[in-house]
């Protein structure tokens, strides 16, 4: 047997729906995120877990309590896994951030592993911190599976550093969904991608909402 670890982004939020910059902010899922969460937990109640690790915000939270109170895991909460920080941008629209840190917002897209939004935090800064996380289950479980919540742009940082992709390369490279799952199986060869943002859990009403 291998450790797979399970990397599940939280439910719809409503800046997940307007694609509005939310890091440090700490909004509740919507009605439909709460049916997200829902749906995963009774999808991947079958599963064998040995542990639940959660980013202490009120949205992975609470997209990870439908699984832990059917299986009665108590979940372990990092602030490794916590969401980018956006600094200045927080709860902006693109274009606000486009039009009042136009310089910042240019350098951040053209290389986002060491440029950051204005006063938040870059790829580099978000891996590190994550990486201990992500370390810490490699050490206590070499077999098993390991369910991981967290947030957009941490998870596809992780993914990118466990799979060797340039970390500014992030939002150009990996695509993760509100309450997708990405699978990561660990073995003698080391981590493979086995699924990335798959949504098959969600209803097909859940499935085809907007966002980002």
């Amino acid at each position: 047997m291998s450790l797979k670890i399970y990397f599940l982004r939280h439910g719809e939020t409503v800046y997940s729906k307007t694609g509005g910059f939310c890091g440090d902010l700490d909004p509740e899922l919507t009605p439909e995120g709460a049916q997200m969460a829902a749906q995963f937990g009774a999808a991947y109640a079958k599963l064998p877990w040995d542990a639940v690790y959660v980013s202490p915000m009120k949205r992975t939270i609470a997209t990870a309590t439908p699984l832990c109170d059917t299986l009665g895991i108590q979940m372990q909460l990092r602030d490794g896994l916590k969401e980018i920080k956006y600094g200045k941008w927080e709860g902006k629209t693109v274009e606000s951030v486009r039009e009042k840190y136009a310089e910042d917002y240019i350098n951040w897209l053209t290389e986002q592993a060491w440029n950051p939004p204005t006063e938040g935090e870059t790829s580099v800064q978000i891996s590190s911190r994550a990486s201990l996380v992500i370390a810490e289950i490699q050490e206590k479980y070499k077999t098993g599976n390991v369910l991981v919540v967290s947030h957009k742009a941490t998870i596809r940082i992780i993914l990118c550093g466990l799979l060797g992709i340039d970390l500014g390369s992030y939002r150009n490279r990996i695509a993760t969904l509100a309450a997708s799952i990405s699978i990561v199986k660990f073995d003698v060869r080391g981590p493979m991608l086995e699924v990335l943002g798959d949504r098959s859990h969600l209803d097909e009403n859940l499935r085809n909402l907007p966002g980002t």
